[in-house]
């Protein structure tokens, strides 16, 4: 007897416990929970945390998210309206506002994520449809800056835009809130992660802006040898005048050095007439040294004054 009552109090405690595992249930500060009785939602949603109680095996904790979430779109090809085709990817954040009618729609995250393609994929290509690429990648009218000599090349003047790519983003983000204002959700951000040419697009513009860059090379490349010829014509002539004017003070030199040579001659011809007997020997000595040799054969009249000192000597 003793021993069936302690059987009986075992089973009491195991049931206790687990009905109390199946009727107790944790919410944490990042949670929110519908609960479900048969599938159908019962009562209003639990917000707060804490030690939470439902009807053992009968209700089930439909637990929720509160923090922010995040959707990653799938890049799609979307022509602009001024017809470039471009690859679009995007990125949103979403948060769960309401999980009693966020329940009752969605069913859960995956099947958010799977509505959420669809607004957003649907708002994003509609967009990009009905905007010119340059809307969808500048902000403002700003002025261009002139960077350096090659900027002089090319023409910077940007093109007006009327919207711009936040306000395009905030569009989407707007239509989409619209639309999924009775899903219990809210997209709290929405951005373009990445906006490019599709490949045959991105080849041309790539062979376009290198063609550019050779025809500013060449540019920069014939003025370079403009100026090189430019610069060697003014060192020539440079040079030319440094050669002249130093020729012409070696000759202005010579002459006075001559001058003065000469000058010397005729103080030392005009002295004794000893001395300028000395004189006009050494002289036609000198003469004789640079006029006669071995190899030379000098005819002389009798009265030539050169020939007065061989004379002399015989």
């Amino acid at each position: 007897m003793k021993q069936n009552k302690l059987i009986y109090t075992i089973i009491g405690i195991l049931v206790g416990i687990l009905v109390l595992s199946q009727g107790l249930f944790i919410v944490k500060e990042t949670e929110q929970v519908v609960i479900t009785q048969f599938g159908k939602p019962v009562g209003e949603p639990i917000m707060e945390p804490g030690l939470k109680f439902k009807i053992p095996f009968v209700q089930t904790a439909n637990f929720f998210e509160k923090r922010f979430l995040e959707w990653d779109g799938d890049p799609n090809q979307v022509p602009t309206k001024d017809k470039k085709f471009i690859f679009v990817d995007t990125y949103a954040r979403w948060q769960i506002t309401d999980p009693l009618q966020f329940y009752k729609r969605l069913t859960n995250e995956r099947g958010a994520q799977s509505r959420l393609d669809d607004l957003l994929d649907g708002e994003t290509r509609d967009n990009v449809a009905n905007h010119d690429l340059v809307e969808l990648v500048r902000n403002s009218n700003r002025q261009a800056i002139q960077t350096g000599r090659i900027s002089e090349l090319i023409d910077d003047t940007l093109s007006d835009i009327n919207v711009g790519r936040v306000a395009i983003q905030n569009k989407v983000q707007q239509s989409a809130n619209q639309q999924a204002k009775d899903l219990g959700i809210e997209i709290l951000d929405f951005r373009f992660k990445r906006i490019n040419y599709v490949e045959d697009v991105r080849k041309r513009v790539y062979e376009r802006m290198r063609s550019e860059r050779y025809r500013i090379a060449d540019k920069f490349r014939s003025e370079g040898q403009g100026e090189a010829s430019r610069i060697n014509g003014q060192k020539e002539r440079e040079l030319n005048e440094i050669q002249s004017e130093a020729f012409r003070k070696a000759e202005i030199i010579k002459g006075e050095a001559d001058a003065e040579a000469a000058a010397i001659y005729a103080d030392a011809y005009n002295q004794s007439s000893q001395s300028r007997d000395f004189y006009e020997f050494t002289k036609t000595l000198e003469t004789y040294r640079k006029t006669l040799d071995t190899t030379t054969t000098v005819i002389f009249s009798n009265d030539s004054e050169l020939f007065k000192y061989l004379k002399d000597m015989q």
